[in-house]
This record gives structure tokens, C-alpha cells and sequence, in this order.
């Protein structure tokens, strides 16, 4: 989700001619039954990727498979719940056993319960377990799994400008995340307990956190900075890691306000997990509808 900044109108490229995948090449997408992650699935679908549809809800998830079905698309479902570690471990063992070998994760599930105009914390610790924690147990999950080849393995989380550092007011947290050679998982940890124990006590607010949809941005904040950790260990190791934000995307989440259709940004992050090796960065957040524009996180 974003702010209500007002972008320019823009139409997704087509996918790049430089086709290096092929049909073994195997993605998974989560939170896929509605949305960028169902817009997403369907486009790798139709690029003619082995692609993996994820779920926390199997009657919503097999009803979205079936959607895809009825337009000639062929695509697996699995049940997954990146809230629930035990989920994660479930998909993992059964993604191992079914396909072995993972090319591309787009780790797209997450969760806000605000509206628009509202900033409750009232669900801090779901939507850091869901946001952030998720999505690192599942990653570390399904690393033994990914073909690191030639044509590079890739991982792109969807985030949001909302946890970039310059929307983060305190000087002794920004000095910790801006540190790149002593930022670990283990101080990114430290960080997300100390905006829970705020919540806790009540203090959040005049600590320095981020301003708009706070322990949404906080989540969205420590998967940066996770993103940097894991883009620079496995630099150079056929693995490529970076973040994408969609923009202010007409999503659930945003009450169906936006600027642009999830197909819309659906059709840039298919294009991102789909650059040619030799093209694809790594340690790099990709902002809402300028992908060719890009940043280090």
C-alpha cells in the first residue's frame, strides 16, 4: 500500500524478448488468490513458467486456480500460511518433494487492518508475523532449494515506500539499519522487538517510527533491511534479491483505491523477475512504476 501521492498515468511494458526460461522453470507466488499475487501468477502463467499458486485459504485458493483454468492456464496450488511456521514447513517439505528445485519467489502475502486514513497498532504482532517474519522463515525455508544457476535464482518481495529509512524518525535506529557491514537478521530482529515493546507500553507514537500505517511500515521496514542482508551474502552465488513496491495499487488492502489496477503492477513485477541474468540486479528496491529507475535498499 502507499500514500495517496498522485503518479502519472503508465501502461506495463511487455515482458522482454530475451527469453532465457523456459517451462521447467519453476515460481512460486504467495498470497496468490486475488490481487498483484493472482495478476502476478497469471502473467508468469501465460509466459509459460511452472508456477506455484499459495493460499492461506484452500477454497479461495482452488477457486482462483480454477478462474485460471477456465483461461487455459495451468497452474499448482498449495495451501500456505507464512504467518504459521509450522505452514511453512509443511509447504517446503511438499514443494521438495513435488518439484525439487525453485527458480523464482515472489513473496507477495501481507496484511494491513487500517484503513485509508487510519493508524491503529492494535494489530502490531500480526502484521510483523505476517509481513516480516513470514516471509524470512519462508525464504530460509526453500534456500536449499533454489537451482542457482547461470540463469541466476531470484527473489523479489513486495514492499512499500512506506519502510524505506527516510520515512523512519529515529536517529539511533536509522544509524543501526544504515550500518551495512554490522547489519545482521539478529539486529534487524532486535529493532522489530523494540517497536513491539513500544506498542506494548503504549510509547510508539514518540519514538520515531513512521508516521502513516506504522506497524505496517515497520514490517515493511525490517524486510528491507533483510533484503540487504540476504542480497549481500549471496552476491555473486546465483541468487538475486530485491524489493518491489507497487505503488498506491487498487487492492483490498486499499479499500479498492489506487492509481492503478493490480494487473497493472502485476505486469511490472513479471517484468523484474524476468530480466535476463545479465540485467538483473541485486540488493535493489524497485519504486511503484518507474522499474528502470532503482535504488539500493
Amino acid at each position: 500500500m502507499e500514500s495517496k501521492d498522485v503518479e502519472p498515468p503508465f501502461f506495463p511494458p511487455p515482458l522482454l524478448s530475451t527469453r532465457w526460461w523456459s517451462k521447467d522453470t519453476v515460481a512460486i507466488v504467495t498470497g496468490a488468490n486475488k490481487g498483484i499475487g493472482f495478476a502476478l501468477v497469471k502473467r508468469l502463467a501465460e509466459s509459460g513458467l511452472t508456477v506455484i499458486l499459495t493460499a492461506r485459504d484452500e477454497a479461495r485458493g482452488l477457486k482462483a486456480l480454477q478462474s485460471l483454468a477456465a483461461q487455459g492456464l495451468h497452474v499448482h496450488f498449495s495451501l500456505l500460511d507464512v504467518s504459521d511456521p509450522d505452514s511453512i514447513q509443511s509447504f517446503a517439505s511438499w514443494f521438495q518433494h513435488s518439484f525439487r528445485k525453485l527458480d523464482i519467489l515472489v513473496n507477495n502475502a501481507g496484511v494491513s487492518f487500517n484503513n485509508i486514513d487510519e493508524n491503529s497498532v492494535e494489530h502490531a504482532e500480526v502484521v510483523i508475523k505476517t509481513n516480516y517474519y513470514g516471509p524470512k522463515m519462508l525464504i530460509e525455508a526453500l534456500l536449499p532449494m533454489f537451482r542457482c544457476s547461470s540463469s541466476v535464482s531470484r527473489i523479489l518481495n513486495i514492499s512499500s515506500r512506506l519502510g524505506l529509512l527516510n520515512k523512519l524518525k529515529n536517529p539511533n535506529i536509522k544509524e543501526i539499519l544504515l550500518d551495512e557491514e554490522k547489519l545482521s537478521k539478529d539486529r534487524i530482529d532486535r529493532i522489530v522487538s523494540m517497536f513491539l515493546e513500544n506498542v506494548k507500553t503504549g510509547t510508539w507514537k514518540n519514538q520515531g517510527w513512521p508516521e502513516i500505517w506504522t506497524d505496517y511500515a515497520v514490517s515493511k521496514l525490517a524486510l528491507n533491511a533483510y533484503s540487504r542482508v540476504l542480497a549481500k551474502r549471496y552476491k555473486g552465488c546465483g541468487l538475486s534479491v530485491n524489493c518491489f513496491c507497487p505503488g498506491f495499487t487498487q487492492t483490498t488492502m486499499t479499500g479498492g483505491k489506487g492509481n492503478h489496477t493490480a494487473d497493472a503492477a502485476a505486469g511490472i513485477g513479471a517484468r523484474l523477475v524476468l530480466l535476463p541474468p545479465e540485467e538483473l540486479p541485486t540488493g535493489k528496491f524497485y519504486l511503484g512504476f518507474s522499474p528502470q529507475v532503482y535504488s539500493k535498499l
